[in-house]
């Protein structure tokens, strides 16, 4: 897969490219990735990129023009591809949306800065916004390497256990389970015993059941979307029996007290 980052910071993400999985998936081929910056488009000595926005207002919006120009580039290194604007108002991102994006050959992803994009580009030069979450970044450069990372975990070649991909939380609309290694035992809190007595039909009910039980304490809202089979009401059920059902977002303040 190719992306190209429309960003007026590529150091940024260059330097994070170079590490953990991502790092991996680049050396292994799985995923190129290059950066064009709006920057080298200006039309004046100055590098001007940005200006006052019309109506009045704070901060400044990056210019349509010099905007266009580096996505004409990016469209000559990656053509055809989707082309994405990360902004706080786009569509948010889920995993299915990452799905959907991991089959394709390649993106754009335009990482805005400043008080915003001239609305124009967005309008003409894109296809579709996504957001990361409710919340107001500096840039999108952040964004779209959150994007990326999590496209690429997809690809085939990018992990070195291709089942990593699949056991991970909102693969099947739930959190993830509990995990745990050695030692045994860890102040005083010990692994649950049936991860330790190697029945793997037993393994695959209770991490089911843990997965279930979380996802209903702390996204409900997961649980509401998704049609539970026979087996996962029965194991949700026996969840609450065995937990409890205490308020939503209720947990152990122990670390808080310096107690683990």
């Amino acid at each position: 897969m190719k992306i190209v980052v429309v960003t007026l910071f590529p150091e940024l993400v260059g330097l994070a490219l170079e590490y953990g999985v991502l790092g991996r998936a680049i050396r292994r081929g799985v995923i190129t990735v290059e950066t064009v910056n709006p920057r080298d488009f200006s039309t004046n000595v100055h590098g001007t990129v940005d200006d006052r926005p019309y109506g009045g207002g704070p901060g400044m919006v990056l210019k349509a023009e010099t905007l266009s120009a580096a996505m004409q580039e990016a469209e000559r290194l990656a053509p055809a591809s989707r082309r994405i604007c990360l902004a706080a108002d786009g569509e948010r991102l889920e995993q299915s949306l990452v799905r959907e994006l991991a089959g394709l050959n390649s993106l754009i992803l335009v990482a805005g800065r400043y008080e915003g994009l001239d609305e124009r580009f967005v309008e003409a030069c894109t296809d579709q916004s996504v957001s990361i979450g409710d919340v107001v970044l500096s840039g999108g450069e952040l964004p779209a390497l959150v994007l990326i990372d999590a496209v690429a975990r997809l690809l085939p070649g990018a992990l070195g256990d291709a089942d990593s991909a699949v056991q991970e939380s909102f693969t099947d609309e739930l959190l993830d389970w509990p995990h745990y290694t050695r030692p045994e035992v860890w102040e005083g809190r010990a692994v649950p015993p049936v991860l330790l007595g190697g029945n793997h039909a037993a393994i695959r009910r209770w991490r089911l059941k843990q997965a279930l039980g979380r996802t209903w304490r702390r996204r409900p809202d997961l649980l509401r979307q998704r049609k539970l089979n026979s087996e996962e009401r029965l194991l949700l059920e026996e969840y609450l029996a065995e937990h409890g059902a205490p308020p939503h977002g209720t947990r152990s303040r122990d670390c808080e007290k310096g107690e683990t």
